[in-house]
């Protein structure tokens, strides 16, 4: 397809909206941007922008279904949803943009979802993982801070705040808080698609992380085979690539540099 910066593209019944920076994936590496859990692909803000200019790859972002300005995403949302994402929707926008090779970058969510694809998918294109603030089990930690932001969408502005990137706040609200609160979501658990992966990986975690502990970490050096670098910022919550925006990249770039793709 011949892209431009911004439009949709069509998977399976779902209409996702996308944003792509720098050279085009039949040009160049690119990074598949993968967001949070109340992301979008105006959430990423100028970082796809800044790290298209640190790197020389493209970046494409997309917004999930449910999300942004694409499609709803189906409710109720079951608690197996990120690998219905990584599985299921992830294979046909990888091929929908006609990727070479490149790295999948996640943030939260996004990051749990890249990492079961790397476990779970024999794709060659996949040259690294860059996961931001990832999941790989659920911590009660987590969990009961996600029970409070449902309680301020719903007695608070915060509802009124999410309408600047979503089309659909509800939709994109209950898609993410619905499954991480249902009681089954407590065993939810990655660890053996960890040990599938077979490209290097580069964590970025804050310390003070709200949504998860260094116990993410820990399970990633001990389950996985291959390369795990973990860069752990001081002082930095759940989304590094805001809160930490230059060491972030500092990181991505250091990466990316070892990982010797053009």
């Amino acid at each position: 397809m011949i892209m431009a910066d911004d439009g949709f593209i069509e998977v399976g019944s779902s209409r996702l909206e996308y944003k792509m920076v720098g050279p085009r994936p039949d040009e160049a590496a690119t990074f598949v941007l993968l967001h949070e859990g109340l992301g979008s692909v105006g959430i990423w803000g100028d970082f796809p922008a800044r790290l298209a200019d640190a790197t020389g790859f493209g970046v494409f972002a997309y917004s999930r279904a449910g999300y942004g300005r694409s499609s709803p995403s189906v409710m109720p949302r079951r608690v197996t949803f990120m690998h219905e994402e990584a599985q299921d929707v992830l294979p046909h926008v990888l091929d929908a943009i006609g990727l070479q090779h490149g790295i999948l970058l996640g943030h939260s969510d996004g990051a749990s979802i890249a990492a079961i694809y790397a476990g779970s998918i024999e794709d060659h294109r996949i040259r690294g993982l860059v996961l931001l603030a990832p999941h790989f089990f659920a911590e009660e930690f987590g969990i009961a801070e996600i029970a409070r932001m449902r309680e301020a969408y719903e007695t608070t502005d915060l509802r009124a705040k999410l309408e600047k990137w979503h089309q659909n706040p509800d939709n994109a609200f209950y898609s993410w808080s619905g499954p991480w609160l249902d009681p089954g979501f407590r065993n939810w658990d990655i660890s053996e698609e960890l040990a599938y992966i077979r490209v290097p990986i580069l964590i970025v975690q804050g310390a003070d992380d709200q949504y998860g502990t260094l116990r993410q970490i820990e399970i990633a050096k001990e389950k996985c085979y291959c390369p795990v670098e973990a860069i752990i910022l001081a002082g930095i919550r759940h989304i590094p690539h805001r809160e930490a925006l230059d060491a972030t990249i500092g990181a991505i770039v250091d990466f990316t540099r070892r990982l010797q793709i053009k």
